[in-house]
């Protein structure tokens, strides 16, 4: 079993940054990617960044490039979303993700709201 645990949403203005963390814990060693999703009120849940534990490869959605970053500690298994110039469209609950032998696992959520 692995555990997700997220902090770091809360409340920010236009233009503004947060870090968003993910703390892993359980069988961490059988995590092969960690990741960040965002779910808007009315839309689907959509992948915004993720990294490999090994190799450190990452990808980006489009509307976040050149203004999110994702990084990881495999020391702690913590994966972290530096997020800069933050947007009124970027307001959603952000879900922490890690692949495990394949499955996905979800940590609980956490609100991000951005106002104009």
């Amino acid at each position: 079993q692995v555990q997700l645990v997220e902090s770091g949403g809360g409340l920010v203005q236009a233009g503004g940054s947060l870090r968003l963390s993910c703390a892993a814990s359980g069988i961490i060693s059988a995590i092969t990617a960690m990741g960040w999703y965002r779910q808007a009120p009315g839309r689907q849940r959509e992948m915004v960044a993720d990294i490999t534990t090994s190799g450190g490869s990452t990808n980006y959605a489009d509307s976040v490039k050149g203004r999110f970053t994702i990084s990881r500690d495999n020391a702690k298994m913590t994966v972290y979303l530096q997020m800069n110039s933050l947007k009124p469209e970027d307001t959603a609950v952000y879900y922490c993700n890690a692949v495990v032998a394949a499955h996905d696992r979800w940590g609980q959520g956490t609100q991000v709201t951005v106002s104009s």
